[in-house]
């Protein structure tokens, strides 16, 4: 089994941070620049950088296309952050796992 070296009980990063402590600082283009660029308000970016909204779909296609990559690495970063918060969050306690049949195998 391969393993990330990620370790399980730190958060990933949301992608609002990356985007606001590293990529928009090494682009040197100014925020306003960027949302323009981004077809979105100046709130929505501060919102997204901000953390208190979630890369969208539509937003990782947006950004995605800005910075020259991928839009599932946006998704993906977003996933993740919001897949550890809902682990944590949701009992799964009195959820069973229900296990696949044996099937009879026929020589």
């Amino acid at each position: 089994m391969a393993t990330t070296g990620r370790d399980p009980n730190r958060c990933p990063t949301h992608p609002g941070k990356l985007l606001r402590e590293i990529v928009l600082p090494a682009l040197g283009v100014a925020k306003s620049s960027i949302a323009d660029h981004l077809g979105i308000s100046r709130q929505t970016l501060y919102d997204l950088l901000a953390e208190k909204q979630p890369v969208t779909p539509q937003m990782a296609v947006r950004i995605g296309k800005l910075l020259g990559n991928s839009p599932a690495v946006w998704l993906n970063m977003q996933g993740a952050h919001d897949l550890w918060h809902a682990r944590l969050k949701v009992d799964t306690s009195q959820i069973p796992t229900l296990k696949e049949p044996k099937q009879n195998r026929v020589s």
